[in-house]
């Protein structure tokens, strides 16, 4: 056994081994206690350090700091009683007893540092007759992150390790730098993973973020930002605090809090620097700020008051997993000033919780207060003090795991393989009495595991409440797991979650447009055009035949249009097609019931029959126009239309030709009428008629109407329209039609001085002036016309010239034959008054 102690308790002598003398040492406190190992321990156990003039000259320099920190005192004394427990440990290191050295930090790189120098060097408390007396093994260091960097760069070197128990800052788990440095808590790129997701689960996008004035800080929100960039969100503004700033540099912190828009700030800090900040805030009254903790401050007891609750409660944050360590409990209430008189940091730990000042016997005490000094009859058996609440130990439980991480590597040195502390401390994978894995990554790191915290208020005082786990799973994939009904936010509510955007989110139908010179997400929103719809950030054009909908948010199939029956339109101009329809056949009933009257027989009933026949066809077309466009309805429609036409208009020609030749006649024994006898009135009608067919057939054949979709006409809808097909063909066939109706009225109007008795050329003519006057109109007004209107238009020329007919031509031998039967006379038809005869007995 004596030569495995031989092996590592000769490690460090700086006077024999580097032949060098120390000029001088740091007059430093500190917890000693020698063993065979020694194991040192750095804590920050003053808050603040006091600048003094420090040289290394044979008297020692002064440090001096002020400050007592209860949660570091605390964690001194875990490690002291980790080491007892392991000590006691019959097993772990058996017949080696592990001694310590325990220095103030005051929070201080440069007196950690100091501290770290004073533990490597040969103390005075060290009494040994041994030439080589035991150098320090290892170090427990330090709660702040650029204390350990000022450590590990230092001591690194030296191949002394050191486990820290409260530094997170990823940039310490660069092992080509740090090679000998370890931790049992996670380093902050977990935790900045931690806080990202969380920031993410809640949708907060517009942010602001503290730092502390160091490594912690400026690490921590380099590692957050990075993070929270990839889900989008902003960070409006990042600020810098410290302990040791004047109030200026705090007020313009606060002065930037109340001028921006955040309503969600993370504070990425230790409790130490945040507290000067926590407290202006809270003297402003600055309310209405969700915050966000890193493990730092969240659970720390100095801020966790219901004075600042009132503008820090409902705070989130992160913090390591909780234990409980037996019999801790009564190791603290066993803490006595009188026992050791000398132990470092007793006497003011004493006077903070018992609240009076320890005096050692003998000591001259006529010049202080009689109830300032102790009686020395206080214990600390009943306190109710937190110091004393161990069961739910953080920091304090990273301190238990540090100690034993160094006592196991420690054994494998001593009873497996003599290559140094480090090597053991890369391979140290136990499990302790608790069931909780103990183990290093390649990066010197322990696996990330994080409790979710809220601060609450109850029975007047701040409860740190769990609500929720965030673990790194493999492959760094994270689960996040939070119970969000128990959160009291800062509302002082538990449902409402506080929201904190710099613009709210784009209504349906608009998109976000950055605003020059500010961050993504700050933006306008601006409408999409028709047509398109918002696809995440941008208006994405609608495919073909699809159109955007009112709200631009979803591409619906365009609106199909086309003349229907059910529709206003389509029902007034069906009735009035019908309507005509059925003038027409009472008409013909009449002229069939009549024939035999004298009106009758002069306007010569069969073509007069044959006229009618046309027109009722004709009101009949228009019914093919109204309706779905089919193959079959396009071809109809307007090859229909032509022919019925053709056919009326041919037969109007018939009665113009054998008015004018009758009553041109000089005498009425003149036979020239004859010639325009019912064969040849059958033979204008079928032959003027029978061209229009073979138009019509040439227009089916080559190149006929078909259905269609047009987009043309509004970018909402596709309207079904009949393609002409041919506009040549089209075309054609109104001229034909428009060539009879020319000469018809070219030839009625010579005849337009007849007897006033029976002048039908007359009211040929006029209904010929309407006929042209239709259709002239009609040819404008259907090419402007869009859509179903443009059919419209085609069926209002159709029913208005074949109204304009038939009123013309027939209704003043209807208004004679019902009305005024008196006057269906041949006498008053031949018209007696006048100087001329006429022969009625050509059929006109």
């Amino acid at each position: 056994m004596h030569k495995y102690n031989s092996l590592f308790l000769c490690v460090f002598y700086i006077k024999t081994f580097f032949g060098c003398e120390l000029l001088g040492k740091f007059n430093m406190p500190s917890i000693f206690k020698q063993g065979d190992i020694m194991i040192g321990g750095i804590f920050p156990v003053s808050n603040k350090e006091i600048s003094t003039t420090s040289t290394f000259e044979r008297e020692p320099p002064g440090v001096a700091c002020a400050g007592f920190d209860l949660r570091a005192f605390r964690w001194t004394q875990v490690m002291l009683f980790t080491i007892e427990e392991i000590n006691r440990d019959a097993e772990l290191l058996p017949n080696i007893s592990l001694g310590y050295r325990i220095l103030d930090s005051c929070a201080s790189p440069t007196n950690t540092l100091r501290a770290a120098l004073t533990l490597a060097s040969l103390s005075n408390e060290i009494s040994s007759t041994s030439f080589c007396p035991p150098a320090l093994s290892a170090f427990v260091a330090e709660s702040g992150s650029s204390q350990s960097l000022a450590i590990a760069t230092t001591l690194g070197p030296f191949q002394i390790p050191t486990v820290s128990y409260f530094s997170t800052c990823a940039c310490l788990s660069n092992r080509a730098k740090y090679p000998t440095f370890f931790r049992t808590i996670p380093s902050d790129y977990f935790q900045a993973k931690a806080l990202a997701a969380l920031i993410k689960h809640f949708g907060w996008e517009w942010i602001g973020a503290i730092q502390s004035d160091n490594d912690y800080g400026r690490n921590g929100i380099m590692a957050f930002t990075e993070e929270v960039k990839k889900f989008g969100v902003c960070i409006a503004f990042v600020e810098t605090v410290l302990r040791t700033y004047p109030v200026e540099k705090i007020l313009r912190v606060v002065e930037m809090i109340k001028q921006s828009t955040v309503k969600v700030i993370l504070a990425f800090v230790p409790e130490g620097d945040f507290y000067p900040l926590m407290k202006e805030i809270v003297k402003q009254n600055l309310t209405g700020i969700q915050w966000i903790a890193s493990e730092a401050w969240i659970t720390a007891a100095r801020p966790s008051t219901p004075e600042m609750y009132q503008a820090f409660g409902g705070a989130l944050g992160f913090v390591v997993q909780k234990m409980a360590i037996p019999n801790l409990n009564p190791f603290l209430s066993n803490i006595n000033p009188y026992s050791d008189p000398s132990a470092a940091f007793v006497k003011a730990f004493w006077e903070l919780i018992v609240g009076c000042r320890p005096v050692s016997p003998g000591t001259d005490t006529s010049t202080e207060e009689t109830n300032k000094i102790c009686t020395g009859n206080e214990t600390l058996i009943n306190s109710q003090d937190v110091f004393f609440n161990v069961t739910e130990l953080r920091v304090a439980y990273n301190v238990y795991k540090a100690v034993y991480a160094i006592a196991h590597a420690l054994h494998q040195l001593v009873f497996c393989k003599p290559v140094g502390v480090t090597y053991h401390l890369q391979r140290v994978n136990f499990r302790n009495q608790f069931g909780d894995y103990v183990f290093f990554d390649e990066k010197g790191d322990p696996p990330a595991s994080y409790d979710i915290i809220n601060w609450q208020l109850k029975n007047g005082q701040v409860q740190h409440v769990t609500l929720g786990h965030f673990a790194i799973a493999e492959k760094n994939n994270y689960k996040l797991s939070i119970e969000e009904e128990k959160i009291v936010w800062r509302t002082g509510k538990t449902v409402i979650v506080p929201t904190s955007v710099c613009s709210n989110v784009c209504p349906k139908g608009t998109r976000k447009a950055q605003i020059k010179g500010k961050l993504m997400c700050c933006f306008d929103c601006i409408p999409c055009a028709d047509g398109t719809i918002v696809n995440t950030t941008d208006c994405t054009p609608c495919p073909h035949k699809y159109w955007s909908n009112e709200r631009k948010d979803e591409c619906i199939p365009l609106k199909i249009e086309f003349l229907t029956y059910h529709e206003p339109m389509g029902i007034a101009l069906t009735v009035l097609s019908l309507l005509g329809a059925s003038l027409t056949l009472v008409t013909m009933a009449v002229f069939i019931n009549y024939k035999e009257t004298p009106v009758i027989k002069a306007s010569n009933s069969e073509l007069s029959c044959f006229l009618l026949f046309s027109l009722f066809l004709c009101f009949l077309c228009p019914l093919t126009f109204i309706g779905r466009p089919t193959v079959w309805t396009c071809m109809l429609r307007h090859t229909a239309f032509g022919v019925t036409f053709a056919l009326c208009i041919s037969c109007i020609l018939g009665k113009t030709i054998v008015v004018v030749t009758a009553f041109k006649a000089t005498h009425p024994s003149n036979k020239a009428a004859g010639k325009f006898g019912p064969a040849q009135q059958r033979i204008i009608v079928c032959s003027c008629t029978l061209i229009q067919i073979v138009i019509c057939i040439l227009w089916l054949k080559l190149n006929p109407p078909m259905p269609d979709k047009v987009f043309r006409y509004s970018n909402k809808k596709i309207v079904l329209e009949c393609n002409t097909g041919s506009e040549v063909a089209f075309y054609a066939v109104l001229g034909y039609i428009g060539i009879l109706a020319v000469i018809c009225l070219v030839l009625a109007f010579l005849a337009r001085k007849l007897p006033d008795n029976f002048n039908e050329a007359k009211f040929i003519t006029f209904s010929m002036l309407i006929f042209c006057a239709v259709w002239i109109t009609f040819i404008p007004a259907y090419v402007s016309s869009p859509g179903k209107f443009t059919v419209a238009v085609e069926i209002f020329a159709i029913l208005s010239s074949a109204f304009g007919l038939l009123i013309s031509i027939f209704a003043p031998k209807c208004y004679i034959i019902l009305i005024k039967p008196e006057k269906n006379t041949k006498r008053h038809v031949m018209g007696i008054n006048t100087t001329k005869k006429y022969d009625l007995n050509v059929k006109v």
